[in-house]
């Protein structure tokens, strides 16, 4: 049993959690702060966190379903390339974790569903189509998780499209559909995803070779995916200082020394995926870069709440 739950836990990437959970509730608290100067409720923020996770979690699960011939020979100790957990196994609990962010989504705001069915679509094309079709199959991934904050936010700042949801009894309407904010996050996650995709798939470049996927590592090699990679952090890192731009003075000093600082780490590690443009740097930098968003949005939660605080005081 004890064994069966790890391979279950090992299928939702706990090396990675820390970005996964932060990501949501950076945007949860960012949303309130700029709309009400304050912190959201917190049985609904919670909730929020939950939904997030689960809804980033669910595509994992299922990318691995659809990646179990490439895994036997890039990664034979996940739980699908090595059998612990079946296919069938695999499917529903990809489907159960879609259930509750699905669930939760609608319960904030139909808005966010919306937003989750467009994303779910998105890196579904990914997982069981693209990847075996085209080189540019990194793009809907990048596409998909840029709507993660984006649907976060309208859980909390409801665009006011579809008047249903428990956020409209705390949110009030500002009559914007989306602040330039949460654009400008969703941008970064966007661009940021597809160097921490590309950093993946470059690990895995050999038995994306061996099973016939076109992906940019298998078509163009790593040394240029490497140099594509790099124009991503850059730009990336430029998106999350227009984010504090944007969003000041609501956002300040500990927002600014995070993502400067973390900004200037993950391009020295880019630039040395660049310099070493080999498979298992590709990976390192996959696990470099989570913990690169994990830092700018702790940085983002707390100036958030510290601010929040002294604005209630």
């Amino acid at each position: 049993m004890a064994s069966r739950t790890g391979a279950f836990i090992k299928l939702l990437r706990p090396e990675i959690a820390a970005m996964d959970l932060a990501l949501p509730a950076a945007s949860a608290l960012l949303a309130t702060y700029l709309l009400t100067g304050g912190l959201p409720p917190l049985f609904p923020f919670v909730l929020a966190v939950i939904g997030g996770y689960c809804a980033i979690t669910s595509t994992y699960v299922f990318n691995d379903c659809c990646d179990i011939d490439i895994d036997k020979i890039n990664l034979p100790d996940r739980p699908l390339a090595s059998e612990r957990v079946t296919r069938r196994q695999g499917l529903l609990y990809a489907f159960l974790l879609f259930v509750v962010a699905a669930s939760v989504a609608f319960y904030l705001n139909p808005e966010s569903l919306v937003a989750l069915i467009i994303a779910t679509l998105a890196i579904s094309i990914y997982s069981a189509i693209a990847k075996r079709a085209t080189f540019l199959s990194f793009l809907p991934v990048g596409f998909a998780y840029g709507l993660v904050p984006i649907g976060i936010w309208l859980a909390f700042d409801p665009a006011g499209v579809l008047d249903l949801g428990v956020v409209h009894s705390y949110a009030p309407d500002d009559g914007v559909l989306l602040p330039l904010t949460a654009i400008f996050f969703g941008a970064m996650i966007c661009v940021t995803d597809w160097g921490f995709t590309l950093s993946g798939v470059a690990r895995d470049v050999e038995g994306d070779r061996q099973r016939g996927a076109p992906t940019f590592p298998v078509t163009f090699g790593v040394p240029a995916t490497s140099k594509f990679v790099m124009v991503c952090w850059v730009c990336g890192v430029l998106f999350s200082l227009a984010i504090g731009y944007v969003a000041y003075p609501h956002l300040g000093l500990i927002y600014f020394t995070g993502a400067i600082l973390a900004g200037i780490w993950m391009l020295m590690q880019a630039a040395d995926f660049v310099r070493n443009p080999l498979p298992e740097r590709g990976g390192r930098l996959f696990l470099q870069a989570s913990w690169y968003r994990a830092v700018i949005f702790t940085a983002m939660i707390a100036d958030v709440v510290l601010g929040a605080v002294g604005y209630a005081l």
